[in-house]
């Protein structure tokens, strides 16, 4: 499960056994996380984050899009 992404009090990060399905990202915080398809940052689970906070994820992991998705393709190597 490495982290690839860290701000305030978020970690992104991949489950190593999800390689199969498109790129995305999970994101936690304290007892919170919540799983983003990369490609148009959409909600695909979550469990905990109230709605203005997810704005706030989105809004940032928007910004590491491309850095985010690189690291995917690396670590999955496809």
């Amino acid at each position: 499960m490495p982290t690839v992404l860290r701000w305030g009090p978020y970690r992104a990060f991949f489950y190593s056994n999800e390689g199969n399905e498109p790129p995305h990202v999970h994101v936690r915080s304290g007892d919170s996380e919540a799983k983003f398809w990369l490609h148009d940052l959409s909600v695909a689970v979550n469990a905990g984050f109230p709605t203005h906070e997810i704005g706030a994820i989105i809004r940032h992991l928007r910004t590491q899009r491309d850095f985010l998705e690189g690291q995917w393709h690396e670590h999955f190597r496809n």
